[in-house]
């Protein structure tokens, strides 16, 4: 609990324009943003840039917070409606379907995964095979621990809608998981 007040002090120091604060709220909460922004858009330079954009908005927009919920859950709400909106640009853009066809898949088969790697690495790779949606759900659940209503409040969506879509993101997971070899006493 220390720490959610400290970040809310942080925050109002912010507000009257202390960089110390900023720097201190950074290195707290750096990495967390970072790794939660590049399971989004899994791009390390897009993810560097995604977390520069939410501590210029934390900057920016101290003076607005309400504190409502903790600054982490503001922040990662702030990380997911960029990441969002990159997402949307990035599909935006033209896509060539024969170069695409010519991309030969370099990928391993799954049986070759399970083989060349520890079991995290492989349930990561299950994970990333989720819609964007359902792996937005299990990384604020499981990654970052948050609860159903600060994940509503982080997406935007309510609180029922998280619950279906955790329940049905938790099915897919354990289909691809069967598929990739994994059976279900698998820790």
């Amino acid at each position: 609990m220390t720490q959610i007040a400290d970040d809310s002090q942080l925050i109002r120091r912010i507000a009257v324009r202390d960089e110390a604060a900023l720097r201190a709220l950074f290195a707290r909460h750096q990495v967390r943003v970072f790794r939660f922004a590049m399971r989004r858009v899994r791009n390390e330079a897009i993810a560097e840039e995604l977390t520069n954009e939410v501590f210029l908005e934390v900057w920016r927009g101290a003076g607005k917070y309400e504190g409502r919920s903790t600054v982490a859950t503001w922040m990662l709400s702030i990380a997911h409606n960029r990441a969002v909106s990159r997402l949307r640009k990035k599909r935006d853009e033209n896509w060539n379907e024969d170069d695409a066809l010519q991309i030969a898949d370099q990928s391993d088969d799954p049986e070759m995964v399970a083989q060349k790697t520890d079991k995290g690495t492989l349930l990561r790779s299950c994970i990333g095979q989720l819609s964007d949606e359902h792996r937005t759900i299990i990384d604020l659940a499981y990654y970052h621990e948050k609860s159903v209503a600060e994940i509503a409040e982080i997406v935007e969506v309510p609180p029922a809608t998280v619950k279906t879509r955790l329940f049905y993101a938790r099915k897919r997971l354990s289909e691809i998981l069967k598929e990739a070899g994994v059976d279900r006493g698998w820790p």
